[in-house]
């Protein structure tokens, strides 16, 4: 690592820490000719990952967009911005896991209402009826009545 004050090739690691969430290194060096110490940081460089929309248009992957479909399905709902960056961050590592340079938006959706039906239900059922696009009253309770259902036979 090339020294920022006076260039000089070689330096080093003095000290060495993992972020909060593990994501990143923070290293301190120090410079073998000057002597001055600075700070790096390490992460994992990803490939940029495509998101393929129902149309066929493709944009490049955005979690905000999650975070941001999220914060509207939960509007006045007691769920804490912190849970719903947990969500966003198990959303993009499955991603991630799965998908090498292309997703469909239907996969995030399905991902984003798994994860709010474990949540808040009415958080889900807003998100359902935005992302499945419902144009009548008889589709959200269909909707609504495959959720009842599910909680009927999981409590026997």
């Amino acid at each position: 690592m090339k020294c920022p004050f006076c260039h000089y090739q070689e330096t080093k690691v003095v000290d060495s820490r993992l972020n909060g969430d593990g994501t990143s290194i923070r290293r301190r060096r120090e410079c073998l000719e000057c002597g001055k110490r600075f700070t790096t940081y390490e992460y994992v460089e990803h490939v940029a990952l495509m998101v393929v929309k129902r149309d066929g248009r493709r944009q490049s992957f955005d979690r905000k967009k999650i975070i941001s479909g999220l914060m509207k399905a939960c509007e006045k709902r007691p769920v804490g911005i912190d849970k719903l960056e947990e969500i966003t961050n198990a959303i993009e590592r499955a991603i991630q896991r799965k998908y090498d340079r292309e997703v469909g938006s239907r996969e995030i959706g399905e991902l984003v209402m798994e994860k709010l039906a474990g949540l808040d239900e009415v958080a889900y059922v807003r998100f359902a009826s935005v992302y499945r696009q419902f144009r009548d009253v008889n589709q959200f309770m269909s909707e609504l009545q495959l959720m009842l259902n599910k909680e009927k036979n999981s409590g026997l």
